[in-house]
Parts: C-alpha cells; structure tokens; sequence
C-alpha cells in the first residue's frame, strides 16, 4: 500500500501553476524518503483526495515526477519511485558495489559474451600488441530491475578466457585473480541516445544520455579493463568535491 503524501497547502504568493507546486511536494516527499524506491505512488484519485486537488491536477503533478525521472509508469500497475544513484567522482567501485551500498537490488541482462579481436581503439587503450584478443560483455545494467545503463566491457583475454562463465560482478572476477583495478581514468559527456540505444534503455530516441569510458589500471600501471557505459541521465548524478588551491 503506498503511504500518503506529507501535508500540503497552495501557497498564495507562488505564481506557478498549482500541478507545479503539487509536483515540487511530492519531488520533497521522495528525496526524504517518504516514498521508498520501487513504491507506487497514491493513484490519481487518491492523490487528488488526499490533497483535495482536481485530477487533472494530480495526474499533471505525477507527469512532472515522470518527466524527471524520479517515477517509472508501469502499464496496468501504477507509478512507482525509481532508482537513482549518486556517484562520487573521487572513488572507483563496481555498478552492483554503488548500487548495494544504497539499498538497491544489482543485476545484469547479458547481451553478448564473447572473445574476439581487439579493435585499435582497445588496443591502444589497454596497451595490447596487434591482433590481440579479448573478452567483450555486452550488458544491461539494472536496479530493481530497472535498466539504468547499457554496458560493454573489454578485457585482455588472459584475464577472462572464458567470458560466457561470468555471470555476476566482473570486478569481484578480477579480484578473485588478483587483477582489480586500483585506478582509473573516466571521460564523460553527454550524447543523444540513438535508436537501438533508447529503446534498450526504455527512453525515447534522441533522449540525453550520459556516455562514460573507463580505463582501469592495477597498481603497476597495467591497463585490465575498458568500460563504455551509456547511462541514464535521469537515474544518475555524479557528484564531485572540490577545493580551492592554496
């Protein structure tokens, strides 16, 4: 059963619409967790019962929420909070490390696993001689089976010879043989998702996502993993602390 929303009262000196000011308590309601991740929200009928709003009103606030991200609509079931991670740019941990330190349910659909050869760009970056081989996962990445990225992963093929036996975390693989990356180098920037993309991620075609790649290193300065990960702008936030120079 979903909880009701905190008291809420129009705010006479605010201008915008009241769908805006309903919207903007209920985003309050959320991020204080009084709604937790994956439970609905009251229906539209209830919703405008309980703060004695027009439907049309309730249903519009819940649009916004959408909008941003911070609700999923499941067809025939109703609107539930979704997930959403906070990353810290200053520490290097695994998708299901991040996800499990906040509560959340890691999984993985695999898409491929499989070795071939390297392409230039991958042997450039990991620091492998011509006509190499590696280990390519292709996957979608979820929390509580919501998708939240689309995956692809390299690794030298010495370091994982038999990709198709993976099944859980590659960082928990790699450091079960010694070869978890201590270090790594990220570039991230924003790219609109094309067909394929958007509708693995569940977003419409064009929609802002988030295009991340990692290069990890042990402490030798070996490069072990190549990461390329599409991320969903709405489900995830990168925070970084920074400090002025002395």
């Amino acid at each position: 059963m979903s909880a009701a929303p905190s008291a809420f009262q129009r705010d006479s000196n605010d201008n915008s619409p009241l769908y805006l000011q309903v919207a903007r308590k209920l985003v309050q309601d959320v991020r204080a967790g009084r709604y937790r991740v994956d439970q609905a929200l009251p229906s539209e009928r209830l919703l405008s019962e309980q703060l004695d709003i027009s439907r049309v009103t309730a249903r519009k606030a819940i649009d916004q929420l959408v909008d941003q991200g911070l609700v999923v609509r499941r067809r025939g079931s109703g609107n539930y909070v979704a997930p959403r991670i906070e990353q810290p740019l200053s520490t290097l941990s695994s998708f299901s490390e991040q996800l499990e330190q906040r509560g959340y349910r890691p999984s993985s659909t695999w898409l491929k696993r499989e070795v071939v050869l390297a392409s230039t760009d991958e042997q450039l970056a990991l620091g492998l001689p011509h006509n190499s081989r590696v280990a390519r996962l292709e996957r979608l990445r979820l929390a509580d089976d919501v998708a939240m990225a689309y995956e692809v992963s390299v690794i030298p093929v010495a370091l994982l010879p038999r990709p198709q036996d993976l099944t859980a975390s590659l960082y928990a693989h790699l450091d079960r043989g010694g070869n978890l990356p201590v270090r790594a180098v990220q570039h991230i920037r924003a790219m609109n998702a094309p067909a394929l993309l958007a509708e693995r991620l569940g977003v419409p075609e064009g929609r802002a996502v988030l295009y991340i790649t990692r290069t990890g290193y042990l402490a030798s300065g070996v490069a072990v993993e190549l990461t390329h990960s599409y991320c969903r702008s709405d489900h995830y936030d990168f925070v970084a602390e920074m400090q002025r120079a002395a």
